[in-house]
């Protein structure tokens, strides 16, 4: 990985190569491509056991950035954060998601993902986050806060998670009767 970083990223530069996985064909073409345009060499997965595959085959992939998303068809990417860190223990690691929470935003940091960011994320923003120039603005904390309905939604579906779906270990879980979680599933998640 370079040892100077430039305030942009340049075009004209190899930054190093980056594994982007993500599941949705249309994003991961247009993202390849504009990171790819932004001097980094793109290698794209489309789900965990095609990103394990090009990461632990002789002579895989090391890659020095990884973008992924939280969300791959059901399985979380931050099962990949291990593997990526143990092809490149100095890979930069962002994750992205369509649904931000704070639960998962600390599972990734924890993990040991370098940053958490929300879609619909401008490409920029994810360069700033991989060459590390994004200095966190306590100022603009506000913007991004999930209200407090999204935020149950994202604990809801968080600990149903981690009871394999069944619904009355998670209402005994959140201490809630097992009507009341069911009524608030059968709910839309908040939009922000």
């Amino acid at each position: 990985m370079p040892a100077d970083r430039p305030t942009a990223a340049r075009a004209d530069r190899n930054w190093g190569e980056l594994l982007l996985v993500d599941d949705d064909t249309v994003f991961t073409r247009v993202l390849g491509r504009a990171l790819n345009a932004r001097g980094f060499t793109v290698h794209t997965a489309a789900s965990p056991a095609e990103a394990m595959a090009r990461l632990d085959s002789e002579g895989g992939l090391r890659p020095d950035f990884a973008v992924l998303d939280l969300n791959l068809g059901g399985s979380s990417g931050l099962k990949l954060i291990g593997a990526a860190r143990r092809a490149n223990p100095d890979c930069r690691i962002v994750v992205l998601t369509g649904y931000a929470s704070i639960s998962t935003a600390v599972d990734a940091i924890k993990l040991g993902a370098d940053q958490y960011l929300a879609k619909p994320i401008e490409v920029d923003a994810i360069v700033r986050a991989l060459l590390e120039l994004q200095t966190p603005d306590q100022d603009d904390a506000g913007e991004s806060t999930l209200s407090v309905s999204r935020l149950e939604w994202e604990h809801i579906q968080r600990v149903l998670a981690d009871n394999g779906g069944n619904i009355s270990a998670t209402a005994r879980a959140l201490k809630m009767h097992r009507r009341t979680l069911q009524r608030k599933l059968t709910k839309r998640p908040v939009r922000e």
